[in-house]
């Protein structure tokens, strides 16, 4: 609620706002910072989930669009390469040093969501509170980048039996604020999102455990979701008013 109040007041002070409920489609990028859940926890720390979007407002002020993102993290908790570490903790590449073994988490997100803005004050219609759902993929796997190509057990296709890709239908809720300035400036939103993931194993072996991976997974992942937009407008500024 503080997030919606914040967003309200710098609405309130914008140099101009749109007079009329428009339909106008939308470009824009966005960033959403999201915490695991579910069985997810047990494999990966926080992470970055960057991408783009297309939506379309209606003169109902609905909202259809499509989302695209790519995640990426640094913390990996499951240890998938413990079978080729010494007992000191090190992996040792074909020439019998210290291999440089870079882990972390890669991921795609694909969906098209449908919601509606709901206007707070009558003065601007085209701006207030976004709920919205969304349907679509989610992949992730854990990347492992071997630096110097020198480690023999992650050669090309090997390191598949490691990085457990897995992927699945993803749902999604938000609820923000989002604000339509005529001035194109101030064009944003704001708010929680949560999505569930039912996902599986691509890989049906893994080299570590020597086990066939057929769990089916809940990930759920949980953020503050912050993008800017341009409205594409169709109509001529006179049909705009200032404050």
């Amino acid at each position: 609620m503080r997030l919606v109040f914040i967003l309200c007041l710098i609405h309130h002070f914008t140099f101009a706002q749109v007079d009329s409920i428009l339909s106008v489609p939308m470009i824009g990028v966005r960033a959403l910072g999201q915490l695991p859940g579910g069985d997810m926890v047990n494999r990966f720390g926080a992470n970055l989930n960057a991408g783009g979007t297309f939506m379309y407002k209606t003169n109902k002020n609905w909202v259809f669009g499509f989302d695209a993102g790519y995640l990426f993290g640094k913390r990996v908790k499951e240890d998938v390469t413990k079978q080729l570490k010494t007992a000191e903790g090190f992996i040792i590449d074909n020439e019998g040093y210290a291999a440089d073994l870079r882990i972390s988490q890669r991921g795609l997100a694909l969906q098209l969501t449908i919601g509606k803005l709901i206007p707070v004050t009558k003065r601007f219609r085209n701006s207030g509170v976004l709920i919205n759902v969304g349907f679509g993929y989610l992949q992730h796997k854990i990347n492992l980048y071997d630096a110097q190509q020198k480690i023999a057990a992650l050669k090309g296709e090997l390191k598949y039996g490691y990085d457990r890709l897995s992927n699945g239908l993803v749902i999604s809720q938000f609820v923000g604020y989002m604000i339509l300035s005529k001035n194109r400036l101030l064009n944003i939103y704001m708010g929680i999102e949560s999505a569930q993931a039912f996902t599986k194993s691509v890989r049906k072996f893994n080299f570590d455990t020597g086990l066939a991976d057929t769990k089916q997974r809940l990930d759920i992942l949980t953020g503050l979701k912050f993008g800017w937009i341009l409205p594409l407008y169709k109509k001529t500024p006179n049909e705009f008013y200032f404050d």
